[in-house]
């Protein structure tokens, strides 16, 4: 999931963005700026950086385990002909 500092700092970028004739709204739009990027942030099906890694340490040894398996099966093939 995407932090919610992240969050924070992107409703104020999109705050400082409105006209100077918002500015008295611009707390409040700002709260709705956060409320409505959580909910798209959790509508995708995102993996934080630790979770990518664990994942990608799981497929390594998955590939490392097909590998040598791959090599059993081929010598065991070898040497039955």
């Amino acid at each position: 999931m995407i932090d919610t500092n992240d969050i924070e700092k992107l409703a104020k970028v999109f705050s400082k963005q409105l006209p100077e004739g918002l500015s008295n709204m611009k707390g409040e739009l700002e709260k709705n700026f956060k409320v409505v990027l959580q909910q798209q942030f959790s509508n995708f099906d995102l993996l934080t950086r630790e979770e990518f890694g664990t994942q990608s340490a799981v497929l390594a040894r998955t590939r490392e385990k097909l590998n040598m398996l791959e090599k059993s099966i081929k010598e065991l093939t070898t040497v039955k002909k």
